[in-house]
């Protein structure tokens, strides 16, 4: 058992299920990963489980019988890492847009400069973004910008989904409190760790937008998000939430 969990959801993922699984072994630290897989009717779950003959001490899988957002996902993912006892949780896609390169640049935010929480971030230098129609960019950035302000948040990127927690935050949020399970479940955790008085720190990423599968953005996920982060913020936490 290493040290830190590597979370990936998946859902309809096998094209690139085996290559992300296979990168992020590759790299020069070791991590386990646990894919959280919604049932994909793809088969994605099956490859992993082969997979698992390869890496029996390190490719974990858990198979939900129903595709109920990302959020709930992860926080699935987050209670089997707590379990584990790993001191280090990872967020990460599955369709290579967050590179497993960086993982140890996560990682290393934490164990070696103090963070309790790092962001993969594509806006802390510029804009890091590959493969986005202009559209698309300008949304994401001014989401960001939406985001510092409505919550407060001192972090130019909320949104992101590439995150690496210390245990102890996870263990401090009621995991069981989470509202949101789209879009808005990534900016939900980062102000309730902020919150708590943890230290955030951002890490810049490139993002490379998908080259294979489908994107699961749909108008209710980033509905969610327009709406849900303003109640958010006027409900904020209470002092010892």
């Amino acid at each position: 058992m290493q040290d830190t969990l590597v979370i990936i959801p998946t859902y309809n993922e096998m094209e690139n299920i085996e290559n992300i699984i296979r990168a992020t072994f590759s790299q020069k630290k070791s991590f386990d990963i646990l894919i959280v897989d919604d049932n994909s009717p793809d088969g994605t779950a099956e490859i992993v489980k082969k997979l698992q003959k390869e890496y029996p001490k390190s490719l974990f899988l858990e198979i939900r019988l129903n595709k109920t957002g990302l959020g709930t996902a992860y926080i699935h993912g987050f209670k089997w890492a707590i379990s584990k006892k790993y001191d280090y949780i990872i967020e990460m896609d599955a369709d290579f847009s967050h590179n497993p390169k960086d993982l140890i640049r996560l990682y290393d935010e934490c164990v070696k400069h103090g963070a309790d929480v790092s962001i993969g971030s594509r806006y802390s230098k510029g804009v890091n973004v590959v493969n986005w129609p202009m559209k698309r960019v300008l949304l994401s950035y001014f989401a960001s910008k939406y985001v510092q302000l409505v919550t407060g948040l001192p972090y130019h990127d909320a949104t992101a989904g590439f995150v690496c927690y210390n245990r102890k935050v996870l263990e401090t949020i009621n995991l069981d409190k989470i509202k949101f399970i789209g879009y808005a479940f990534q900016i939900e955790m980062k102000f309730k760790a902020w919150k708590h008085g943890f230290n955030i720190k951002e890490v810049s990423v490139i993002f490379t937008d998908r080259t294979l599968g489908e994107s699961k953005m749909n108008n209710s996920i980033i509905s969610e998000a327009v709406f849900g982060i303003i109640k958010m913020r006027f409900k904020g936490l209470p002092k010892k939430g």
